[in-house]
């Protein structure tokens, strides 16, 4: 066929019958998760347990000379942690496997200071056996807390009390299956017992763990583990444990200026737009005033108001939720904290039991090539591994949902596409009601996720105008919920 004897009406039926070339995606921008990291973003709320001979001594932080005979429940049930956590909606458990104190909550063949020389189960017990069994037994990921501090060994501050730690590390990471996080607190140094020696012993936080070949344990044993400190190398502190996360939140950090127990408490809870390192942030904070149990803090447990506060500062603001229920000293979950679990869940599924945009149009002022693969319908397809996305040359863009009619609504969810990094830094929404749009909610941060609480505005369609961004910008969902009055 010869393409110039044929007529424009022809050549143009043939040429349109070709299909265009497909967009490419744009390329990673900064930093970007890792798989480990982006298997953390999605668990998005766990528990946490703190629970050794701090609960039968009634402090926050044993000094080291409690004797292991000290530590019987009388009714441990890491079954029933398990069970209240699952109903609860939690995806993990984390125990803190050895506290300050240096009381080991398995039989550690490194030290005497165990559950080995403990009257519970006459000394033939392991709480993290048992915590392993139960969390396979319903679903839920198992993490470490081992404290680097050590107020019991007569080694530390010494080198030789690095290997020690590091063996005990290694024991946790061998022997109780897969390990989700591994925590490392920043509390480093101080008065302690020392074996006998009752003395205080300082340390460089910097240098004395030698965290870098430290770390490397944690990879080759438990290569998706996380790991948290303050400075990461996963995920980072928020700066608090009141449950407070910033509204503006870069999961990046400059990791080379953090260390654990070495942090700026604000760079922490807002990261820096200009981080080397993905190194997104965790809320940790206790249902209760203290992190170990109390009695006398049986009427102080947080009101489901207080922990729906805590959700939407922390989980709605793109970190990640560690809420920590302290065993009472039965070993099980107190009634109270049980019931206020149960009530958050029910509050936070009457909120978000139907995504009012799913499945509804979708446009855009800008489509990546124009192509339907990075268009707005992945907006509402209920996929939030799918995204759209805008040209190169982007920064600013409307995204407009048709929601079929008029619905009250008070909650807007969003996501960008984190695998290609973190790009929005400042968006507002508005709502049509009436032909008319109206502002309901203004933002910086989007990242892994943002939920904005609005006014009760009952309207047909709802607006996102991303205002600014550092490379073109992508999004993975835009949902719509009304939580109940």
């Amino acid at each position: 066929m010869n393409i110039k004897t044929l007529t424009p009406t022809i050549l143009g039926v043939i040429l349109s019958a070709i299909p265009a070339p497909a967009a490419q995606p744009p390329a990673p921008f900064g930093p970007a998760p890792s798989p480990r990291q982006l298997r953390w973003h999605e668990m998005q709320y766990y528990g946490f347990i703190h629970f050794t001979v701090n609960t039968f001594t009634d402090k926050e932080w044993g000094y080291g000379d409690e004797s292991p005979e000290i530590f019987n429940p009388s009714d441990l049930d890491p079954r029933q942690w398990a069970e209240v956590a699952r109903e609860a909606g939690m995806k993990a458990l984390i125990i803190t496997a050895k506290h300050h104190d240096g009381f080991c909550l398995w039989p550690s063949k490194y030290t005497e200071h165990s559950v080995k020389n403990s009257p519970w189960r006459g000394g033939k017990g392991d709480v993290i056996a048992e915590l392993a069994a139960a969390c396979k037994e319903n679903g839920l990921r198992m993490g470490v807390y081992l404290s680097p501090w050590d107020r019991n060994h007569a080694d530390y501050g010494t080198p030789k009390y690095i290997e020690y730690y590091r063996n005990q590390l290694r024991e946790l990471l061998s022997n109780y299956g897969e390990i989700c996080e591994v925590w490392f607190d920043g509390a480093n140094g101080g008065d302690g017992y020392y074996g006998g020696a009752r003395e205080k012993r300082r340390i460089d936080g910097l240098t004395y763990y030698d965290w870098p070949n430290t770390w490397k344990i944690v990879r080759q044993l438990q290569p998706m583990a996380v790991m948290f400190s303050d400075g990461g190398p996963d995920i980072r502190w928020v700066g608090n444990e009141s449950g407070d996360g910033s509204a503006t939140n870069w999961a990046l950090l400059r990791r080379a200026e953090f260390a654990p127990g070495l942090a700026d408490r604000k760079a922490l809870a807002q990261g820096q737009a200009d981080g080397t390192h993905w190194l997104p942030a965790e809320v940790d904070v206790s249902i209760r005033p203290g992190w170990f149990y109390h009695t006398d803090q049986n009427d102080r447990v947080k009101t489901v108001d207080q922990l729906l506060e805590i959700y939407y500062s922390s989980v709605g603001n793109g970190c990640n939720l560690l809420l920590n229920i302290p065993p009472d000293r039965r070993g099980r979950f107190h009634e109270i904290d049980c019931q206020r679990l149960l009530d958050l869940r029910k509050a936070l599924d009457a909120t978000f039991a139907e995504d009012l945009a799913r499945g509804k149009t979708a446009t855009a002022s800008n489509t990546r090539g124009d192509d339907p693969q990075f268009g707005p319908a992945k907006l509402t397809d209920g996929d939030r591994g799918s995204y759209w996305a805008a040209d190169d040359n982007v920064r600013t863009c409307e995204l407009t949902i048709n929601l079929g009619g008029n619905v009250p609504l008070n909650r807007v969810r969003l996501e960008e596409h984190i695998p290609l990094g973190q790009r929005i830094e400042s968006f507002a929404i508005d709502a049509r009601a009436d032909g008319a749009w109206k502002e309901i909610a203004t933002g910086t941060t989007i990242g892994p996720r943002r939920i904005l609480r609005t006014p009760t505005v009952t309207a047909d369609a709802i607006r996102l105008r991303i205002t600014g961004s550092r490379a073109c910008p992508t999004l993975a969902t835009m949902e719509v919920y009304c939580a109940p009055e």
